[in-house]
This record gives C-alpha cells, sequence and structure tokens, in this order.
C-alpha cells in the first residue's frame, strides 16, 4: 500500500555526493525498516562519448549534477532520516517544503521509464491518435523504444512531413 502512495522527490546535495546520499539513504532505510516509505533512490546519468587529444573513452555523467531522486511517503519520519543523512542539503521546492513531481515529470526527466507495447513497425500505416495532429494517417519511418518515440510521415498541404511522437500517439490502421 505505501508503493502506491509513495512520490518522487527530488533532494538537493552537495557536489559530488549524489551516489553516497542516495545509497546512504537506502541503507539508512533499511537498518530502520522504513523501506515500505523510502521506496527507492536514483542519480540519473547517460554516457558520453569524451574526446582528450587523439583518444575518445566512454563515460557515465550525471545528467543533474547536485541532485538525487527519492521515491517516497514523505512523513516527520522520512524528514528526519534525511536531514541527518550526509551530504543533504534540502528539497527541492519552495522555502525546502518537498513538493512531489508530476507522473510527466517524473518520465521527461528519465527517472522511471514506461513501456509502451508497439503494435505496428516501419513501413506500416498509422493513424495519429494524440496530439496537434490527430486523425492524420501516416506512414512510419523510425521507431526508437528506448527514447519513446516514433517518426511517422504524414501529408500535410501537398507535402510530405515528418512528424515525431510518442509511442502512443500512433496506432495500426485498419484494414
Amino acid at each position: 500500500m505505501a508503493e502506491t502512495e509513495a512520490k518522487w522527490y527530488v533532494i538537493h546535495t552537495y557536489q559530488g555526493y549524489e551516489n553516497k546520499v542516495a545509497n546512504d539513504l537506502l541503507s539508512t532505510a533499511e537498518n530502520r525498516h522504513l523501506t515500505d516509505r523510502i521506496i527507492d533512490c536514483k542519480v540519473p546519468t547517460e554516457t558520453v562519448i569524451e574526446t582528450v587529444g587523439d583518444k575518445t573513452k566512454e563515460v557515465e555523467q550525471k545528467i543533474y549534477p547536485s541532485y538525487v531522486f527519492v521515491k517516497a511517503v514523505y512523513d516527520d519520519d522520512i524528514w528526519s532520516v534525511f536531514r541527518n543523512t550526509r551530504g543533504f542539503t534540502g528539497f527541492v521546492g519552495p522555502g525546502s517544503k518537498p513538493v512531489p513531481l508530476t507522473e510527466a515529470e517524473v518520465y521527461r526527466m528519465g527517472v522511471e521509464t514506461r513501456s509502451v507495447k508497439v503494435s505496428y513497425s516501419v513501413g506500416d500505416s498509422v493513424r495519429i491518435i494524440d496530439g496537434p495532429l490527430e486523425d492524420l494517417v501516416g506512414v512510419v519511418e523510425e521507431i526508437d523504444t528506448d527514447k519513446n518515440y516514433v517518426r511517422v510521415i504524414v501529408s500535410m498541404f501537398g507535402r510530405e512531413t515528418p512528424a515525431e511522437l510518442e509511442l502512443g500517439q500512433a496506432e495500426p490502421l485498419e484494414d
């Protein structure tokens, strides 16, 4: 039940302490039997290619330096856990009062991903079912399930125009 009540919050940390804060919060939750109230901690990263001189290498880089995303059921006990974690400086929100992220923000910021079943493939005709191009028909040119988007070529004003949509905004055209 607590997991359904849990929301994602953003906390601010000292720079370089993001992983330590996330690990400390999770271990403290486990030690104090609060794993039903502090569900998860994430430090979103991305892999980038760095070039130094003539050498290139892949490097993990934090997307949001000095910030940790925490899924928790917020109350006074949880506030105490956060406040006593070394490296924690406060919640992101007005007056350091925690404000939960909306579901759209969670997905947009890459904290969680949702899986969408794609029932069409490249070359298929699809109908756009959501957004400003709703009810237009087009042909799928590219699908990227990792980034949750599909590129559809639609005919607008007598021209072939590419439109980038989320995977769930198109459905296969029924014969």
